[in-house]
């Protein structure tokens, strides 16, 4: 990790916003270096990221700059034996050149609870001719990472609503050490190759909610939901999503599973959602042109629709 001038340092504050600072293991970063500097190079790209070393407060330590907070987690992911550089309880701030900060837990928690209560006839009346595999579906008020959920795809052309579990692979690098795969709930680069290869139609799909929460996390004080929906009567939408069959080990104790797993997109925060988590929400798709356009489009034209809501497309209906 070479150290830059102080006049390149100022520029990238600028063009990277999201700071991570991490200590120099004793003995330094050894060949973690070269596993660091390959991650980078292939998951977030060169030009999109700068690496600063500098003395700590206590211990030499480097900091990695980043465009957004999606890059940030997959770093904290896949490196977990990195620790904090300076005793504070996140490694991620906003860089000294621009204003706020982020807590850590929202390294983890971009939209990892949502409901799905309108039913299996509100989501079936949306397409003609939909293969209803779900059998009696219930009321669904939390749904959380690893649950089953309904979700909507294309198969041969034929429409199909089944039950998935919620949560994509996770990419090899991010597995080194592990013995499970928890999965991936939400998806933002979609210019990394482990992602680009499921963004075409035959994985693509939509899953259907009636409201989702960020979490609302304040100095001294417990996380909370806050929960979002179109309207007071919470109508059905859906969110952009992909989906694969994989074999995996989710829990240990269930071994070796094959499961069709899915995940959903996110973007930018819109108003709404920026006044709890101000740099992401999922991708949210409103009418049936949508739908059908993320399901059968071609993928540079399917991925225009990763954006954020139009301000004042959402409302808060509680919290906790």
């Amino acid at each position: 990790m070479s150290r830059r001038t102080a006049p390149q340092k100022k520029t990238d504050e600028l063009a990277f916003p999201i700071r991570l600072r991490f200590a120099i293991p004793d003995g330094g970063l050894g060949m973690r270096a070269d596993a660091l500097n390959h991650w980078l190079q292939y998951e977030v790209g060169p030009g999109d990221y700068a690496v600063h070393s500098s003395a700590g407060l206590a211990q030499d330590a480097f900091s990695i700059y980043l465009r957004d907070i999606t890059g940030a987690q997959a770093l904290v992911e896949a490196f977990p034996a990195l620790k904090l550089a300076d005793g504070t309880q996140s490694c991620v701030y906003v860089s000294p050149a621009q204003s706020g900060a982020w807590q850590g837990m929202e390294l983890f928690s971009v939209c990892n609870l949502y409901s799905m209560t309108a039913g299996q006839a509100a989501i079936r009346r949306w397409f003609d001719g939909i293969d209803d595999r779900t059998g009696n579906l219930p009321p669904l008020p939390g749904i959380y990472p690893d649950y089953a959920a309904p979700v909507v795809c294309r198969n041969d052309g034929n429409t199909m609503l089944s039950m998935m579990r919620w949560g994509m692979p996770s990419p090899q690098f991010a597995l080194k050490g592990k013995k499970t795969d928890r999965g991936v709930t939400n998806v933002r680069n979609t210019k990394s190759p482990h992602w680009r290869r499921w963004l075409g139609v035959e994985n693509r799909c939509v899953v259907p909610f009636t409201s989702f929460s960020e979490p609302l996390t304040r100095v001294g004080e417990k996380s909370k939901p806050v929960w979002f929906a179109l309207s007071e009567d919470r109508p059905l939408a859906f969110f952009a999503g992909i989906w694969t069959e994989w074999t995996s080990v989710r829990k240990l104790k269930d071994g070796e599973t094959t499961d069709n797993l899915f995940g959903f997109l996110t973007t930018d925060a819109n108003a709404e959602v920026g006044t709890i988590h101000p740099k992401a929400m999922p991708v949210i798709l409103r009418t049936q042109g949508e739908v059908e356009r993320w399901l059968g489009a071609e993928t540079y034209d399917a991925l225009t629709l990763q954006q954020p809501l139009p301000d004042g497309s959402l409302q808060i209906m509680s919290q906790g």
